[in-house]
């Protein structure tokens, strides 16, 4: 069996929403003829933890874990949290104005390239050449972001003489976190480098959206043949004997699963759920698994939802998935067109009306528009109806089959026979 090694900064117990698409993949290659194993590192201290997860692993999986240098630690003595686990969408956000806030955000969007993560790099290379030595591969596939993980399976890559499958969950230079924040020109540079760098020697790219893989093929022509479309996709035996969670009884549940953050805040949204509770059309729950931007939390506020607003944390993904079949409405908000989230494809596997805002976002669009799952609304107009419309659709369940990991990770596998 020819065997892979995979490269994941996130791997179980971490929580990590990111891990699923890699976890997945490594679970359901060998049925395809491939032996994968795992460089990962000892802790995700930022994450939150979910111990279900180690179960998708296979018993005789080789994972290697590695210590890293880990700039979150720093972060949390500065800004008093020692201790607590970090919310990704606070850690980012601009609403702090603390000034430790504001100089960990300069340090980690200026002085760690490609990410908060590069240091992770020495670790992983060092002993992912161990490894290497001990459990020969024939290929190596990397998982970004982080995007540090791209730098140390293309070392290895030419190291061993061994090609390398870098895979895109997010872009990477420009990518949506850094939106709102001022990068300094060498930084950019370098930032650059490594990507373009990365993509030159990859001998192939896999991009989980088709609008990330254009936008690539336009800023690099040279990758024109060597770049893939493997959707991010949903696991279809999670849905098996799955029960919904307890219903909220005449309360119609709107819920929003992951994290939401600042540059994603529908605020007319909720100005129109404010005026349909106030009508006395519909009682309404906001439920929210996950975490909550501080801008979000002060829209809530501010429209007088607070009294309608259930934040349940974090979640075992299970239960999150038991969240979603007992919801009467489900909510996303992307942030660019080449954003397509994650949770919407467990959104359209659940089959209730989805939610979905974002501007000159075509491909969710298509997506919601195949399956007849929801309806992709722009942030800054919000029909009036729009529940009316969402009461109304038709999902199709069949389409929505074909993105069931189990068949993505037998398309990875022909794209990494093709490269043998």
């Amino acid at each position: 069996m020819k065997k892979v090694l995979f490269i994941t900064f996130y791997w179980p117990p971490s929580g990590k929403a990111s891990l699923h698409w890699p976890l997945k993949m490594i679970q359901y290659l060998p049925e395809y003829g491939w032996e994968p194993c795992v460089l990962t590192v000892n802790d995700d201290t930022v994450s939150a933890a979910d111990s279900s997860l180690l179960g998708d692993i296979a018993p005789g999986l080789k994972v290697k874990r590695t210590g890293f240098f880990d700039p979150f630690l720093i972060y949390r003595k500065l800004t008093g949290k020692k201790g607590e686990i970090l919310q990704a969408s606070e850690a980012i956000s601009l609403t702090n104005r603390s000034l430790a806030h504001r100089v960990s955000l300069w340090i980690r969007m200026n002085l760690f390239v490609p990410d908060a993560r590069v240091g992770w790099y020495f670790h992983g290379l060092r002993e992912g050449a161990r490894f290497l030595r001990e459990n020969p591969a024939d290929l190596i596939i990397t998982n970004g972001p982080p995007h540090s993980t791209h730098l140390i399976g293309k070392k290895l890559s030419r190291m061993f003489n061994v090609p390398f499958v870098a895979v895109f969950i997010d872009p990477w230079v420009d990518i949506a976190t850094y939106r709102d924040f001022n990068r300094n020109p060498l930084t950019l540079k370098l930032d650059n480098y490594f990507e373009k760098s990365t993509l030159k020697q990859s001998s192939a790219s896999v991009f989980v959206t088709r609008t990330m893989d254009n936008y690539f093929l336009r800023k690099y022509p040279f990758l024109r043949g060597r770049t893939e479309v493997i959707n991010w996709g949903y696991n279809e035996q999670d849905f098996e004997g799955l029960k919904a969670a307890q219903p909220s009884g005449s309360k119609k549940v709107i819920l929003h699963a992951g994290n939401i953050y600042d540059h994603q805040n529908p605020v007319k949204f909720w100005k129109l759920v404010r005026s349909v509770i106030e009508s006395g059309k519909m009682e309404i729950e906001l439920r929210f698994i996950g975490t909550v931007s501080p801008a979000v939390m002060q829209s809530l506020e501010d429209e007088n939802l607070m009294p309608h607003f259930n934040y349940l944390g974090f979640l075992p993904y299970k239960e999150v998935l038991s969240q979603m079949l007992s919801a009467d409405y489900l909510l996303t908000c992307t942030h660019e067109p080449r954003h397509v989230p994650g949770k919407l494809y467990e959104y359209m596997r659940v089959g209730k009306p989805v939610i979905a805002f974002g501007d000159d976002n075509e491909e969710v669009g298509d997506l919601l528009s195949e399956s007849g799952s929801g309806i992709l609304i722009p942030y800054n107009e919000i029909p009036e109806d729009l529940f009316g419309q969402l009461d109304s659709l038709k999902p199709d369940n069949s389409a929505v089959k074909k993105f069931d990991r189990k068949a993505l990770a037998g398309r990875l596998a022909q794209v990494l026979d093709r490269l043998l």
